[in-house]
């Protein structure tokens, strides 16, 4: 695909200015363009198959020519590329998917088998490759649920979309050897281009105001790809509201009110197709409090609520860095998304199996117990009303926009939400930050949306509730993921 290089500040120097050293490894197997493998995933709680559909051709490979293995192990799923000559794995990734947060909901656990579009992103192959998907099993074993030989040669070239507009907010260097994030414009209109161009300006600082990306901003690119949709805005089906939109994202995913996803992957990846990525935002133009993230599949925020600063880099921990939800209080749609017994993979979370080797165990500070008994029965009690209170709320604004309510009532209802909100998150951070275990790491019980049988690192974090950093155990984990793709 040929990117829109005129938009990009010194981007052609980057595509060619790559290492003249570049290992034998990615030599001998690929060329330095990039391979989508677009394909269907399948089925319901109990079941799933795997279809491709077709793979489409980039120019520039934007991930690292080393380390192309996955080490990091995060993720259910596992994407592998082998050699099919050699039968050698050359390629590997791990991801978690819509699909795999489905398989968790109601409907699929009724059987309800439901198709969801997904890609692969890998450095495009030299010749014929064996190509595999492998799942985690809760006990942490990968089993291989799909596998099939592809053709690199047969992939299509696709053509610049005329419409598309990108814009860098951020250039550190070459796309192989930095992380490269695409924020992809969702519910901006053609009028509202300026107003995209002043979010992307915005988030790029916000998202690093917080370590460790503070510190690491010189490994990062940040660059701002707008589609211009036909409305402002995005669906919020509890209101009645439909939008026509670049990637179709919706409220309101899998019956959470607040849930922001997009079922729409191929247009969502149409367009993050112009420019180099390792990782997608979408931003969406909107002011309710509305989000969600999935491991190295994308991450959505909305740009204009008292909560958006906080939601983009929250989700990003999601998406990026693979970190787990922290709280416990809020509902979700996911039942039993982390099963008893079993160890969680992701690096924040634990089971606490075997309490004397805890998985941050180097981190845990002196003298503290293990468990930490930290307040948490007040907690629930106060927190608990304020979810209650928070979903009345919303059913009533939701109730005034689909009975076509004045828009006075309806801003007013919104406006007392934004105060209530902001007042609750202000008393919660202040009684966080007076626990006697404040900036100490521990075993905090009360984290992956359960009150019990799952232990968070510290009494706060921005996985736990809306605070401004990151506790050490994540922040361990995020350099890890950063040095993984950059350099």
């Amino acid at each position: 695909m040929k990117y829109i290089l005129s938009t990009f500040t010194g981007l052609l120097l980057i595509l060619t200015a790559c290492h003249q050293d570049q290992p034998s490894t990615f030599d001998q197997f690929f060329v330095n363009e990039t391979l989508r493998i677009d394909y269907f995933h399948s089925g319901d709680a109990n079941s799933e198959t795997v279809k491709i559909e077709e793979g489409y051709r980039y120019d520039l490979w934007a991930g690292r020519m080393t380390n192309l293995l996955d080490t990091i192990n995060y993720g259910t799923y596992y994407y592998k590329v082998y050699d099919y000559a050699t039968q050698e794995l050359i390629y590997s990734k791990g991801f978690d998917s819509y699909f795999k947060e489905y398989q968790y909901s109601q409907p699929a656990k009724d059987g309800v088998v439901k198709e969801f579009h997904e890609s692969a992103i890998i450095p495009m192959p030299k010749e014929v490759i064996i190509f595999a998907l492998e799942k985690r099993s809760p006990d942490g074993t990968m089993n291989e649920v799909y596998r099939t030989e592809i053709t690199p040669k047969e992939a299509k070239e696709i053509s610049v979309d005329p419409e598309v507009k990108v814009y860098t907010s951020l250039e550190s260097g070459n796309p192989n050897v930095k992380a490269d994030i695409a924020i992809i414009g969702e519910g901006y209109t053609l009028e509202e281009e300026q107003k995209f161009k002043d979010d992307l300006e915005r988030y790029t600082e916000v998202f690093f105001k917080a370590e460790p990306c503070k510190s690491n901003k010189h490994k990062f690119n940040v660059r701002g790809v707008l589609k211009p949709s036909e409305d402002s805005g995005i669906d919020e089906p509890r209101a009645g509201i439909d939008k026509n939109t670049a990637v179709s994202a919706s409220f309101n995913t899998m019956g959470s009110e607040r849930y922001v996803l997009t079922e729409d992957n191929k247009a969502l990846r149409d367009i993050a197709g112009h420019v180099p990525y390792d990782a997608l935002y979408i931003m969406v133009n909107h002011a309710r409090y509305g989000g969600g993230g999935i491991y190295n599949f994308y991450c959505v925020y909305t740009s204009d609520n008292i909560d958006s600063e906080y939601l983009m880099v929250h989700e990003f921990g999601h998406s990026f860095f693979g970190l787990a939800d922290e709280y416990y209080t809020s509902s979700n749609a996911l039942d039993d998304f982390y099963p008893a017994g079993f160890e969680p993979n992701e690096p924040n979370i634990t089971a606490m199996q075997d309490p004397k080797n805890l998985k941050w165990k180097h981190l845990v500070s002196e003298g503290i117990e293990i468990p930490t008994p930290w307040e948490k029965a007040e907690y629930d009690k106060i927190d608990t009303e304020w979810q209650q209170k928070r979903r009345a709320m919303n059913d009533e604004i939701a109730r005034l926009q689909k009975e076509g309510a004045p828009a006075e009532e309806i801003a007013n209802a919104k406006a007392n939400y934004d105060a209530q909100s902001a007042a609750r998150n202000k008393a919660v951070q202040e009684y966080l930050e007076s626990s006697e275990f404040a900036g100490m790491v521990g075993a905090f019980e009360g984290a992956g949306y359960v009150s019990t049988g799952l232990y968070r690192p510290s009494v706060n974090c921005i996985m736990f509730t809306r605070t401004d950093y990151f506790c050490p155990v994540c922040q361990e984990a995020m350099l890890r993921v950063i040095d993984s793709y950059a350099e």
